[in-house]
């Protein structure tokens, strides 16, 4: 149970550092929140999270 907990810790923050490298600021802004709602089980919360990132990933497209 604990590498299970360890493997999916090291999943969660390569894939947080990944968007931060990628996208900036507003991306991992955007992770955090869609990561506090769900545990939360605030839909309102992960729903600006998910329109954060979403605006982020699509943000470089639109200005090509």
């Amino acid at each position: 149970m604990p590498a299970l907990l360890l493997l999916s810790a090291v999943f969660v923050i390569g894939f947080e550092r990944f968007v931060e490298w990628r996208y900036g600021a507003p991306g991992s802004i955007g992770v955090l929140l869609i990561c506090i709602g769900a545990k939360a089980k605030s839909p309102a919360c992960a729903g600006v999270g998910a329109t954060l990132l979403t605006l982020a990933v699509l943000a470089p497209v639109a200005a090509a």
